[in-house]
């Protein structure tokens, strides 16, 4: 296994502004003093310890909340394009750093080095697109039934977002919401998977120097890293309007009914089951490629990975076939090295998920067409690695209605195209899909209302993945909610509506009267 230069002296850590030992919790440019607790980041990749942070305390997070409401002040009454202004810097500090910031996500998740660069690059491109977006919050004008009025609809910033993200994307997301958020007039208080704190460390370490550059208030970006706990005090806080969250449905469901319980807005995004219906009519090379990169593309860590294939009977048998085939040419190693295709999954706890899950499929009668298991030897000394395994089965069986983070594949036979609709709409997830086709009605009725229930529909492209210039997020038990681009941004503000008169009367809607 290729063992890069990075990898000895890990320079960029140093490039970074990370430490041995790292606090916790900022306001913006201003790190806090912190408590005794560790949390410590063992890279997937080797095993290594890579740094330690000292877990932010409740005293942290009263501190930068209230620093949060004040800069929220000042930070709303700058004009957009101002903000945009500063968000568009932000963007080329990343472009400066991306090369070590994609190393660091590769190392510290364990994805491989060119996802690491492309999530970065994510990172670039919301920014660009929350810029033009901070010359575009529009209303809407109506027209009045009363004479001499004029009605109007206008946006106005939230006030303090809270962030809590995951661990398989371990800075975009953040940058999805922020970007948005500050462009719209909010502030944000982020927390971040313990499994990576240091991917958000180097974050607010990058933007912290814009932040000075610019006299942003401080307290536009807080910063809190620690266990769940973090994310239960801003689920409950009723200083904090809106919550986005990222993860499993079973913490979506606990996050949701503790902002719900207060009134105020979760966005959500959950879990994926996603599936490709492959048809008679598909091109079968494209279908490959999409399929394999959508299951094993970050170990099937990815909330759109590719989980089921549905197949339609006449090309089953060439499918997996030619999926067995791929499969054996897939390098299982060390993410950094560009020439391997899987990395390691993120911990121990995920293999044993991974494990339990090719157990439950032989015990509910499915059988496997590419073996799984842990994968052994010295270069996987982190016990974090397996195999890529491909499993026939039924849509109904428990197992392949859960989603397990991993590189599972689920083969599933189908023989009329409404049966495969209804295999795919036939879980709880709702996030993407795919259908493989060159016939333009098969594509057009997977796109319809009685097609896709999920909230991503592709054509001809697999599950993975997503451009930032489209609304990201699913239905059902993924949550409803809607990150990125498209008019997203409209959740991180208050719409209001406006009525002028310019009469010398006071006329009432609906023709009442009310004479004195």
């Amino acid at each position: 296994m290729e063992t890069t230069s990075t990898r000895n002296d890990l320079a960029f850590l140093k490039a970074l502004g990370l430490n041995e030992y790292n606090a916790g919790a900022s306001t913006g440019t201003q790190w806090l003093d912190h408590g005794t607790e560790l949390i410590e980041s063992y890279s997937p990749v080797d095993g290594q310890l890579i740094g330690s942070v000292y877990a932010a305390t409740k005293e942290n997070y009263e501190t930068i909340i209230a620093t949060a409401e004040e800069s929220f002040r000042v930070w709303r009454t700058w004009p957009a394009p101002k903000r945009g202004e500063v968000v568009r810097q932000i963007g080329d500090a990343l472009r400066t750093y991306k090369e070590p910031l994609g190393k660091l996500v590769s190392y510290e998740m364990g994805k491989s080095l060119q996802e690491g660069y492309g999530e970065v690059q994510e990172m670039i491109d919301i920014c660009d697109f929350a810029v033009g977006l901070s010359r575009q919050l529009h209303g809407l004008t109506m027209h009045s039934e009363r004479p001499k009025h004029r009605m109007y609809e206008q946006y106005h910033p939230l006030g303090l977002v809270g962030v809590i993200s995951a661990f398989n994307f371990p800075v975009a997301v953040w940058s999805w919401n922020t970007a948005l958020a500050w462009v719209c007039g909010d502030v944000c208080l982020w927390k971040p998977s313990e499994k990576t704190p240091l991917c958000a460390i180097a974050c607010q370490n990058i933007i912290s120097e814009v932040f000075r550059q610019n006299d942003v208030p401080e307290g536009v970006s807080g910063l809190i890293i620690a266990g769940r706990e973090a994310g239960e005090w801003m689920s409950n806080d009723g200083r904090i309007p809106l919550v986005s969250a990222t993860g499993s449905t079973r913490m979506g469901k606990a996050v949701g009914a503790a902002i719900g319980a207060r009134l105020g807005r979760a966005l959500l995004e959950l879990g994926g089951n996603n599936a490709i219906i492959i048809t008679p009519n598909a091109d079968l090379d494209m279908s490959i490629i999409g399929a394999v990169f959508g299951a094993v593309g970050t170990a099937g860590q990815r909330c759109t990975s590719t989980r089921r294939l549905i197949i339609h009977d006449s090309v089953y048998e060439e499918v997996k076939n030619r999926l067995v085939k791929a499969y054996g040419q897939l390098r299982i190693g060390d993410p950094l090295d560009q020439h391997n295709h899987v990395g390691p999954l993120i911990d121990k706890d995920a293999v044993k998920s991974y494990l339990h899950a090719l157990e439950q499929v032989t015990a509910q009668g499915g059988t496997f067409a590419v073996e799984g298991g842990v994968v052994e030897g010295e270069k996987y000394a982190s016990g974090c690695y397996v195999k890529p395994a491909i499993a026939e089965v039924e849509n109904h069986f428990e197992i392949v209605q859960h989603e397990t983070f991993a590189p599972i594949l689920y083969l599933i036979k189908y023989h009329k195209f409404e049966e495969a609709i209804a295999y795919q709409n036939g879980v709880v997830q709702g996030l993407s899909s795919a259908i493989m086709t060159t016939n333009l009605r098969e594509a057009e009725r997977f796109l319809s209302a009685e097609g896709s229930d999920c909230g991503i529909a592709n054509v001809n492209i697999g599950t993975s993945g997503a451009e930032i210039g489209g609304a990201f997020g699913g239905e059902k038990e993924t949550g409803g909610g809607r990150e990125s681009g498209s008019d997203a941004w409209k959740v991180y503000m208050r719409r209001q509506t406006n009525t002028i008169n310019y009469s010398n009367t006071l006329p009432l809607a609906q023709g009442i009267k009310f004479d004195l």
